[in-house]
């Protein structure tokens, strides 16, 4: 059942992608954009990665996609009328055949290895909030910290930036 379902959602990801590349309409592109971000979640879902899978949807499918979806409403983009639009949806298929021909030739003929590298205890805390917490808070403690202050320091320059344009 589980590959089914690995299947189905994999290739819906890539049909949303390849509607994401050549939608015409940028807040379409960015739905598709959506969809393919939800798939992502699933796939990590049967990796019994629940907290990523979580975490794809709250951060990515959720916040960097309405930050998209505001700068493409700002941006107030129209779609380009005439023979340069005709030309460039010729364009944009015949790159979306070439490279999606390949791409599927790979993905028909690929193998998948299983266990070539990975400790069996590594395997199973794989995506869990212990798991993630763990390394988070060992290994890769000094760059979760050096991310946080950038993070603040952003957010004090907004601020600021902000007031200044403000006055």
């Amino acid at each position: 059942m589980e590959l089914i379902i690995f299947y189905l959602v994999s290739s819906m990801a890539v049909v949303c992608a390849v509607g994401m590349i050549v939608a015409q309409k940028p807040v379409t592109s960015a739905v598709c954009l959506v969809a393919v971000m939800f798939c992502l979640a699933v796939l990590f879902a049967l990796l019994n990665a629940h907290l990523i899978a979580a975490l794809q949807i709250l951060v990515y499918a959720g916040a960097i996609m309405v930050l998209f979806l505001f700068v493409i409403m700002l941006m107030n983009l129209r779609e380009k009328e005439g023979l340069v639009s005709a030309h460039l949806e010729k364009v944009q298929m015949v790159g979306v055949l070439a490279l999606g021909a390949p791409l599927l030739w790979v993905m028909s003929t690929a193998k998948v290895f299983v266990g070539a590298g990975g400790d069996v205890k590594d395997l199973a805390e794989f995506g869990t909030t212990r798991g993630v917490g763990a390394l988070l808070y060992t290994e890769y403690l000094l760059p979760f910290e050096i991310a946080s202050i950038l993070l603040l320091a952003a957010l004090v320059g907004a601020v600021v930036l902000t007031k200044i344009k403000l006055r």
